[in-house]
């Protein structure tokens, strides 16, 4: 059911802490255990972002959350990962005025209050002044010490709007993301939109004019899980079975 499904993601500067904050949501609603979480940063995807401490790409995750005896699951979908660092500062500006723009729900979120050097108050007023957020919205967490993360997970329930229904008997799905596997060939990340992917149905894509059965479909926990199929609302991945990404572009 839609109503309890939340999609949202983590716009952040450089060294926020977004990968740190994404492990310990993954750590919280027990989609992953401590054994499994043999990296400090387990959804960093490439060697050279866990050696660096950057995250270049931060794969998509599914998570289940429960809230006043309901279960709810919370789709995290990666903003645009880290390219040109000279630009980092006005591009984790633009990302906030374009959610902004398009009137999506802002959960201000201050990180690393367990630092010495931390002036919570400060920086709170400086996010303020910029974004235009009441100070008392703002969210002081310590992502590695898990200190209200609990909170933020219960205000991403309550504050982001569950998927709109529809009627229609279409299924329509947004493709955010692509990329090559070597055992399945090119996947596309999806939202579905509306209807329902099915393993077997017969897709296009509107962006290419490229047609394809759908030869597996699931969603990421945080790596690939079989499903059968994706419901409207619902984040996850489909197996093209074609060869090159080009021929599965992102929009």
């Amino acid at each position: 059911m839609t109503k309890n499904i939340r999609n949202f993601s983590i716009i952040a500067h450089i060294d926020h802490g977004k990968s740190t904050l994404a492990d310990r949501m993954l750590e919280m609603t027990s989609t992953l255990n401590q054994h499994q979480m043999k990296h400090e940063q387990m959804l960093d995807t490439m060697d050279l972002e866990q050696e660096r401490g950057i995250t270049i790409k931060l794969q998509p995750v599914r998570m289940k959350h429960k809230k006043d005896g309901e279960e709810y699951i919370l789709n995290l979908i990666d903003t645009p990962g880290h390219v040109d660092f000279a630009y980092e500062v006005s591009r984790t500006l633009a990302n906030t005025y374009m959610a902004l723009e398009h009137n999506l729900e802002i959960i201000p979120v201050l990180n690393k209050i367990d630092l010495p050097q931390a002036n919570p108050e400060k920086v709170a007023q400086e996010i303020s002044d910029v974004i235009g957020i009441d100070t008392s919205e703002i969210i002081s967490i310590s992502a590695k010490n898990g200190t209200n993360v609990d909170l933020l997970l219960d205000q991403i329930i309550e504050k982001v709007p569950a998927p709109k229904h529809t009627e229609s008997p279409e299924t329509k799905a947004l493709v955010f993301d692509s990329v090559y596997d070597p055992y399945k060939g090119v996947v596309t990340f999806v939202r579905v939109v509306q209807g329902n992917i099915k393993k077997g149905d017969k897709l296009t894509l509107l962006n290419t004019k490229n047609d394809f059965e759908a030869l597996e479909v699931g969603y990421f926990s945080p790596g690939y899980m079989e499903s059968g199929q994706l419901h409207e609302g619902e984040v996850g991945y489909v197996v093209t079975g074609f060869k090159s990404v080009g021929e599965a572009r992102v929009g």
